[in-house]
């Protein structure tokens, strides 16, 4: 089961977010708002305004309905503009197997069409009167962009260990989605102790998707992730599979020995590390974690309302772990 088939309750109001996204980065110079289509047009799984959606139906969901989807507009577009930021840093050329904003336009439009997504994400929230959403949002940007100059700083670098790999995802990837269960559930009215439990799930799930993803990066087809598999080692990231292969003397060897003075790994290299790192246990083990996640998203939630919010968080916490593409 995929996982838009999940929530197909919301789709109604998801569509109404999909209008407002594309009328919200219409801007009045033609190759920014050009730039600004080419993102939304490659489309997106919308997990952020998922969340921000079934968190609020803890609260008064139909009597808040412009604020909560206030919210969940202007997450989707800093997580977007997140992303033309991370395509200039990582030189990619594909983005959901489309040309990225940097590919067809260079750098300096790509950087002022990331900045511009995230200006407008900041004039949606002003309609949010609630100086607890405003609060929450902010510190989680410091975070995230505190997390994007980490990443940079730790390419080719062997010497670092599972705990910088753990808060880099939690800053480029669990934090904003914690964030959007939270203010979900403040945009709705729900009860601060619902509101952090749900930040809990969030992060919990945020975790392990993030560490799904990057599980995908080595056992997926290009064609499934719309990019080059291993892309993330190409550009010297070290994720948790890699970590875990490193434990073993050969991969870790031949991985010292293909970043050295690298700036990108060839594709032969690439190919043979791949090959090492599959007859490692480094999948498994990296499956076990993201599982470890899971259950403590769950449990999280565990006392909310039984409704039917509930049971859907619940579900995409189950999918995200069998997650295969």
């Amino acid at each position: 089961m995929k996982l838009a088939n999940i929530y197909g309750f919301l789709k109604k109001d998801l569509q109404d977010i999909e209008n407002t996204l594309t009328e919200t980065i219409q801007a009045e110079h033609p190759i920014l708002r050009e730039a600004s289509l080419q993102l939304l047009r490659a489309g997106g799984k919308r997990i952020r305004p998922v969340f921000v959606l079934l968190s609020a139906q803890f609260g008064d969901y139909k009597h808040h309905m412009d604020q909560v989807k206030a919210v969940a507009v202007s997450l989707e577009l800093i997580h977007m503009a997140t992303l033309v930021h991370d395509d200039v840093v990582d030189n990619a050329e594909l983005r959901r197997g489309k040309p990225t904003i940097k590919h067809i336009f260079g750098n300096r439009v790509a950087m002022y069409t990331g900045d511009y997504i995230l200006a407008r994400a900041l004039e949606v929230i002003t309609t949010v009167h609630l100086p607890s959403v405003h609060r929450t949002l902010s510190k989680t940007l410091v975070k995230v962009v505190e997390g994007e100059i980490a990443q940079i700083e730790d390419k080719f670098n062997v010497d670092q260990g599972l705990r910088d790999y753990l808060r880099r995802i939690k800053r480029k990837t669990a934090l904003l989605i914690a964030t959007s269960c939270k203010l979900g559930a403040i945009a709705s009215g729900a009860t601060e102790k619902q509101a952090n439990q749900l930040y809990r799930y969030g992060y919990n799930v945020g975790m392990s998707f993030q560490i799904i993803d990057d599980i995908l990066d080595f056992t997926a087809s290009s064609k499934e992730l719309g990019k080059p598999t291993g892309s993330d080692l190409i550009q010297g990231n070290i994720t948790l599979p890699v970590f875990y292969a490193m434990n073993d003397p050969a991969f870790l060897e031949e991985l010292k020995a293909s970043f050295q003075n690298a700036k990108e790994i060839d594709e032969n290299n690439l190919k043979h590390l791949v090959d090492l790192l599959s007859k490692t246990d480094a999948i498994e083990q990296s499956y076990q974690l993201s599982n470890l996640y899971l259950r403590k998203a769950l449990h999280a939630i565990k006392l909310l309302p039984n409704n039917k919010a509930k049971r859907t968080l619940q579900t995409i916490a189950t999918l995200i772990g069998k997650r295969r593409s």
